[in-house]
């Protein structure tokens, strides 16, 4: 099923491959939320959704719980602003208007997401969001994905927290899965980015974590992920590129899916304890202690 976001990187193609790498559980727990497209494409009985972009929690949240005012409102900005000027003052007001009503505001991140350049989000170091006009002829409104999303929404809980924080949550049961901010390709996702310590940072909880959940990320196909993830499955896909540098290379590109977990791969054996968060921070301090 399609999202209701246009988002580079989406997993709605791969989800035939990444499918079959998801084992089932009481719950599948995202700390990188992106479009919800492994949500939306999966069946478990219960969803914690989070992302460190509070723009993109709080427009899943609105349409959780205000479907039918979100709707309105989000369509009368579509029908309401079509031109390239029209575009550049919802983004200035989206910026510039701290007391926005929270309802408003998801509508307008829904109408920059559709009418921007490929759905790319990127705010720059004043938070600003700063992606130019995408010129298409007649942006669609996803009118039946956020009926369906929001149906299914009601399965989910949905948090603004980074990746440490999130993974903390995970408890007996829980299935893992990590879609980051790719190695080598853009990462300025939101204010902070996400640097190869960040990614080192991750591995590591990670492999904490796969101790007694079952693990699942997906990232690019380089040198440096395939060493991090060293102790997991890894399996190789191609996918279909439109942004960045893979995007004049044939658009394609490899990505992996890395797997990880329990010995004895039970779900509801062993809950992720302090004993196992305890491992993640050991691998973490080896880490600094090496690299300064």
């Amino acid at each position: 099923m399609n999202t209701i976001l246009k988002w580079p990187g989406s997993k709605v193609r791969v989800m035939t491959e990444l499918s079959a790498h998801l084992p089932a559980g009481a719950r599948l727990v995202e700390p990188f939320a992106g479009s919800c497209a492994v949500m939306m494409n999966t069946d478990y009985p219960e969803y914690l959704v989070a992302d460190i972009n509070p723009d993109l929690i709080n427009m899943y949240r609105q349409i959780k719980e205000h479907t039918r005012p979100f709707i309105v409102v989000a369509m009368a900005l579509f029908s309401q602003n079509t031109t390239e000027e029209s575009y550049y003052r919802v983004r200035k007001e989206f910026n510039e208007n701290a007391s926005m009503p929270l309802l408003e505001r998801a509508a307008h991140f829904l109408y920059l997401n559709r009418h921007g350049y490929r759905g790319v989000c990127r705010y720059n170091l004043k938070g600003e969001f700063n992606i130019p006009f995408g010129h298409y002829a007649k942006p669609y409104y996803p009118l039946y994905e956020i009926e369906m999303f929001a149906e299914k929404a009601q399965r989910a809980t949905f948090i603004c927290a980074g990746y440490q924080e999130t993974l903390g949550m995970v408890k007996a049961g829980d299935v893992v899965y990590c879609d980051p901010p790719y190695h080598g390709t853009f990462t300025e996702y939101h204010t902070g980015g996400f640097n190869e310590d960040d990614q080192h940072s991750l591995a590591c909880y990670l492999m904490g974590i796969s101790e007694h959940n079952p693990v699942i990320l997906s990232n690019s196909d380089t040198l440096f992920t395939r060493s991090i993830y060293r102790a997991f499955d890894i399996t190789k896909i191609i996918v279909a590129r439109s942004v960045g540098v893979a995007a004049g290379k044939g658009k394609c590109a490899s990505e992996i899916i890395a797997k990880r977990g329990p010995a004895n791969e039970r779900l509801g054996g062993i809950s992720y304890s302090a004993e196992s968060k305890t491992r993640a921070e050991r691998y973490i301090e080896k880490y600094n202690l090496k690299h300064g």
